[in-house]
């Protein structure tokens, strides 16, 4: 991460930039990122995309950031109103934020500052959805869930069954998704 001076985190510039990136990470991939390809999509020049994030980790760093401060604030205002492990169901089975994830997981293979990001972010959220749950266990035949195996469930599951099914697998993916829908309706009725 570069140490230079950069634009302001609340210019309406370099959210236009996080917001082109991560659509072209969305629809092209971690590996297709570069200052021209952001600059280009955003209708700037790449030196402006650099004086922003003089370095692309920065860019990256930044997207995954900025993405857990969104999850946070929507999860907290769902959390409000809603059952928590629905609320972490359907944060974990939106199409585009499994997509970035899938993405964002893909360049932390190899860049060491992302995947250290990714892991502070997804512990911010995981820790949100335990405090939602509020440490309760759930009682299942004769066995009894912990809210960590819950949340971790209710995360992992419905986000593969969007990443598989983005790739065109479809074995076990219709089964997986009713069963996770009765078990929803089994230890959080309406």
């Amino acid at each position: 991460m570069s140490s230079r001076r950069v634009g302001a985190e609340t210019s309406q510039t370099r959210a236009l930039l996080l917001d082109t990136a991560e659509l072209l990470m969305i629809e092209q991939g971690y590996a297709e990122i570069s200052y021209r390809k952001v600059a280009s999509a955003a209708g700037v020049t790449p030196a402006l995309v650099q004086y922003y994030f003089p370095a692309l980790d920065d860019l990256f760093v930044a997207l995954v950031r900025r993405r857990t401060e969104e999850s946070l604030a929507k999860l907290e205002r769902a959390f409000a109103t809603r059952s928590p492990l629905r609320v972490v169901y359907d944060y974990a089975r939106d199409p585009r934020g499994a997509a970035l994830t899938a993405e964002l997981h893909a360049l932390a293979n190899h860049r060491k500052v992302i995947a250290a990001e990714l892991a502070s972010g997804g512990e911010q959220v995981r820790r949100l959805a335990l405090t939602a749950l509020d440490g309760t266990a759930h009682h299942l035949g004769d066995d009894d869930v912990s809210s960590e195996v819950l949340v971790f469930m209710m995360t992992a599951l419905p986000r593969m069954l969007v990443m598989e099914g983005a790739v065109g697998m479809k074995t076990s993916l219709a089964e997986t998704s009713a069963f996770l829908k009765r078990f929803l309706d089994r230890v959080e009725p309406r």
